[in-house]
């Protein structure tokens, strides 16, 4: 299943802008205090470092994931999602179309 769209929340207007602008996303607050990013990645090869525990939820598009521990690039597609233990590194690969994406975080 994919997220659609978030009810009463509180969105940053500012967008975070990384990697020369490869991957730009916006931070949004629920109500309920619980924070997630809701972004676009363009095709790129990124290596992104976690602080928090993260849930990358496809939305549009696909990309392909080299996992800590893992020799293995994996793919995930929109509705698909794969998890980054905290305080790793992992790699992300966008071959044509963009990459839309919600960060869970925590």
């Amino acid at each position: 299943m994919t997220t659609e769209k978030f009810d009463h929340v509180s969105v940053s207007t500012k967008a975070n802008v990384y990697f020369d602008g490869k991957c730009v996303s916006h931070g949004i607050t629920l109500p309920d205090g619980s924070k997630k990013s809701v972004g676009v990645i363009l095709p790129a090869l990124l290596t992104f470092n976690t602080g928090a525990p993260e849930v990358m939820e496809g939305v549009a598009g696909a990309c392909e994931v080299l996992l800590p521990g893992s020799a293995e690039w994996q793919r995930f597609g929109a509705g698909e999602s794969f998890k980054v233990p905290g305080n790793a590194s992992f790699q992300i690969r966008v071959v044509g179309e963009a990459y839309h994406y919600v960060c869970h975080f925590g």
